[in-house]
């Protein structure tokens, strides 16, 4: 029995399926632990696979690439007084597939223990292609008991209460949990019931990065018995941090105090933001990004987000002006792209738009014009962005809102055209509120200029596609605090229509809002991945049918 342990948190960054790089940077966090005294490195679940590896972990090679570099970071853990090692991986035992966790202590496996609870809702679907563990039994380490929990472990109360009763004295929890609005204190709520039920603190240690259309934010932290937070590390940013614990009468205590930066709402909604597209640009290898910038707050904002993410020397931003674009728009694109710092060119349609009024004219004879007139010109524009980004290797951004994907208020293979959006999960609402905030303030770890980075007037100005004469959003579609209210009820939240009218909206509106957002299916599924934000994201979050016969308006469920 000892009645000391320090442990070093390592919140860090890995790219999943990157196994040799991901195991040098653990040795490299290790060797931190080390240099501070910690008897054991804890890192996060699936550490040197990444997270999530999703059918990666289906190739018995890459299974065997990963069982190669643990046993290598073994080896380091091997000379005389030398911390522990806990690394997260896909683990095969008796011809089974499972999300382990793994001490490596003197040179060797000196133990594995085996994710119980497999999440299998959301954007998680871990039962496809993992097994179930048993339920686990503590780690006898250093004197200590420890009890592992892997991620979903702590959501429910059977594991930690088994550990307990089995003389666990500190619960360990490796995970990775993505970040979504209202999550963090969700996060405590399950940590602070585990800790009520069995006496024990409980230490949860979390991954930062980007990966697809997740973020995980860190903010890993240690959680005493009297579920009290001693130790908060910082969200948003990678981080080591030991932390020592002595023996007190009844429990292990953690000595410790730190609290980290954990920034508010707003904020944090940006720091998704710049940290999906960042992690998403520099880990396939774009030299940057280029976007249309219209004179619109949703390209003014992606654009903002761009720039702080990457810096402005790796945003290019292009205007397309059409015969319909107004001086205000050329206007306040290039005050924007002034303040951000950012090449911008301007790159007419107009000769696009009257080479295809002459192609199409003999087929088009006696046709009104209408919509798909309109979206000429945005396909125009998406047609010119990749060429520039097929010319150039810059990635384009798309700028979408979800109030317009949701309802389909965007042109598929022209604004929607891209490789990765900032936007997709953000409602309108929200876009001007973030928009107010960054003109506010600078984000930590932004790279982008202090002060104004759009002119007041993007923000102000009624919302405009201007592609056709004085064209308003509102045209086609509710005022944006009426739109975001219904779907929020509809999307984030699975509420009937009649449900959503007894909230005060109009009925036929409700209904068609709905329809609107069934029928918009077959374009979300071809548009490019977004940071997930909200509790629903349009992806792995929301998987409803394309062909889809069923509305709550006609027959309530």
């Amino acid at each position: 029995m000892s009645d000391k342990l320090s442990i070093y948190l390592a919140q860090f960054n890995p790219t999943v399926g990157a196994v040799q790089a991901n195991a040098e940077r653990i040795a490299g966090l290790y060797a931190h632990g080390m240099a501070a005294g910690a008897d054991l490195v804890l890192t996060p679940e699936l550490s040197v696979s990444g997270y999530p590896p999703e059918d990666l972990v289906l190739k018995p090679y890459f299974v065997r690439t990963v069982a190669q570099a643990i046993e290598a970071l073994a080896d380091i853990t091997s000379d005389d007084g030398a911390p522990g090692l806990i690394v997260g991986a896909p683990w095969v035992q008796e011809g089974r597939l499972y999300n382990a966790a793994l001490l490596l202590d003197g040179g060797r496996i000196a133990a594995v223990r085996l994710k119980h609870e497999l999440p299998n809702y959301g954007v998680f679907d871990e039962k496809r292609v993992f097994d179930a563990g048993p339920l686990p039994q503590p780690i006898e380490f250093r004197g200590v008991k420890l009890g592992v929990m892997i991620c979903e472990d702590m959501w429910f109360p059977s594991v930690a209460n088994h550990l307990a009763d089995r003389g666990a004295e500190i619960l360990l929890v490796p995970t990775c949990s993505p970040y979504e609005q209202d999550k963090a204190p969700e996060r405590q709520k399950h940590a602070r019931a585990r800790v009520k039920d069995t006496g024990l603190p409980l230490v949860f240690c979390n991954q930062v990065c980007g990966q697809d259309e997740l973020v995980f934010d860190g903010a890993s932290y240690v959680m005493a018995a009297d579920g009290k937070v001693p130790v908060q590390m910082d969200a948003w940013r990678e981080q080591g941090l030991l932390t020592r614990w002595s023996r007190g009468d009844d429990w292990f205590v953690c000595d410790t105090r730190h609290q980290g930066y954990q920034p508010d709402e707003l904020e944090t909604m940006y720091q998704a933001m710049m940290l999906g597209l960042r992690d998403y640009v520099q880990k396939n290898r774009f030299p940057g990004v280029i976007l249309g910038l219209s004179g619109g707050i949703d390209s003014a904002l992606s654009a903002a987000v761009a720039v702080d993410a990457l810096g402005a020397d790796k945003v290019h931003c292009v205007m397309m002006p059409s015969v319909y674009t107004s001086g205000e728009s050329l206007g306040d694109a290039e005050e924007c792209a002034k303040a951000l710092g950012v090449r911008y060119d301007i790159v007419s349609i107009r000769e696009g738009v009257d080479a295809f009024d002459g192609m199409l004219d003999a087929l088009f004879e006696g046709a009104e014009k209408d919509t798909t007139e309109e979206n000429i010109q945005s396909r125009l524009r998406g047609v010119l962005l990749m060429a520039l980004s097929n010319k150039f290797g810059k990635m384009v951004l798309t700028t979408g809102n979800k109030s317009e994907m949701s309802v389909g208020y965007a042109t598929l293979y022209g604004d929607m055209c891209g490789g990765y959006s900032v936007l997709k999960d953000v409602y309108k609402t929200d876009v001007f509120k973030l928009s107010r905030w960054r003109n506010e303030h600078k984000p930590v770890g932004a790279l982008g200029p202090d002060g104004i980075v759009m002119p007041d007037n993007v923000i102000s100005k009624p919302p405009t596609a201007e592609l056709r004469p004085d064209q308003k959003d509102e045209d086609s579609l509710p005022p944006y605090d009426a739109l975001d209210d219904m779907l929020r009820c509809l999307v984030d939240e699975e509420m009937s229509v009649a449900d959503i009218v007894a909230r005060g909206h109009d009925a036929s509106t409700v209904a068609r809002i709905e329809h609107l957002l069934y029928i918009a299916e077959y374009k979300r599924r071809q548009a490019p991945p977004g940071v997930k934000i909200t509790r629903k994201n349009f992806g792995r979050d929301r998987r409803y049918p394309i062909t889809n016969g069923f509305r709550s308006a006609r027959r309530d469920s």
